[in-house]
């Protein structure tokens, strides 16, 4: 009966530790090696640096058009842009004339 009670009381006493030291453990774990962990910080902030990157290009591809845009507003429009559009989709002109395509401004 007696020996009954210290196990108990043992195994009582040392489950509580127990199982803080296992959570203690898992969640140190993952903050280190997990998906959000401390490791993966630097692969985090390099894909952020790549996805601004593209984000920045995007953004001036835009301001471009919206640029091209202003230029064919109703009211305002430019006649060389005019004319360089319907250049570059007809590709055609007057005989012996010829039509060189550039880059997009």
């Amino acid at each position: 009966m007696r020996i009954r009670r210290s196990v108990r009381r043992v195994f009582g006493v040392l489950v509580g530790p127990a199982a803080a030291a296992v959570i203690t453990i898992y969640f140190g774990y993952a903050m280190i090696y997990g998906p959000r962990g401390y490791l993966a910080l630097s692969e985090t902030q390099a894909k952020l640096a790549s996805e601004r990157t593209q984000l920045r290009a995007a953004e001036e591809t835009r301001q471009g058009l919206e640029h091209r845009m202003t230029l064919l507003s109703p009211g305002h429009v430019d006649a060389d842009l005019v004319e360089e559009l319907a250049r570059t989709q007809l590709m055609d002109g007057a005989p012996g004339q010829v039509a060189v395509p550039r880059d997009g401004h």
